[in-house]
């Protein structure tokens, strides 16, 4: 995990994911995320395999990482973080938030969800203790109906991030089938996953 230099008490945002690979619609909602709302920086948590995504085929832990870490390079905003990977597997997101509160007191996390994650938030472990003790920041997906307002237990803003209607398996397709894949991700990850044959047949 990146050395932490945040300011204390700085609001951060945690936007989690296999980032299998990390794209441009990541990064513009991380960005946008981390300058037109009141966070301070966004870290994305690589994780190392979601429970409730068993059966998808994922680039290792490490090079994932490092193709966040490249894509991210040079944003002081923006951080990669891998403390998932050091956790009990299979690891929920309430794990991972209780961790970083015990190594960051000062901090207030904030989660960052698609619409489409919110829908399913109500069968997340502890998800009456996510829900009541971290803010949430619910931004578009296609196909997905923001709620009008949060419900009592809630503690949610709707945000109206850019919609990018980008996926990571259109990507993988598109290298297995031997297309261009430039401008969907930043050209250093797009270097680093030809130098590594990533999903290549």
């Amino acid at each position: 995990m990146s050395v932490v230099t945040t300011p204390e008490s700085a609001r951060i945002g945690l936007l989690f994911g296999s980032f299998n690979p990390i794209h441009t619609g990541h990064l513009i909602l991380a960005h946008y995320m981390a300058t037109h709302t009141d966070l301070t920086e966004v870290w994305l948590v690589v994780s190392p395999q979601s429970p409730y995504k068993t059966n998808q085929e994922l680039l290792s832990e490490d090079s994932r990482f490092s193709l966040v870490e490249a894509a991210i390079a040079g944003n002081d905003r923006l951080r990669a973080i891998n403390l998932e990977f050091k956790l009990s597997k299979p690891n929920f997101t309430i794990a991972t938030l209780d961790e970083l509160c015990r190594l960051h007191p000062t901090l207030e996390f904030v989660l960052l969800m698609g619409g489409d994650n919110l829908l399913g938030l109500a069968g997340w472990k502890d998800t009456e203790r996510i829900q009541r003790e971290f803010d949430i920041y619910v931004y578009p997906r296609p196909g997905y109906q923001l709620p009008a307002k949060a419900s009592d237990s809630m503690r949610l803003r709707i945000v109206t991030a850019p919609l990018l209607d980008i996926s990571a398996t259109f990507i993988r397709q598109s290298i297995q089938a031997g297309k261009s894949i430039r401008y969907l991700v930043p050209e250093a990850v797009e270097q680093r996953i030809i130098a590594g044959s990533y999903w290549q047949s």
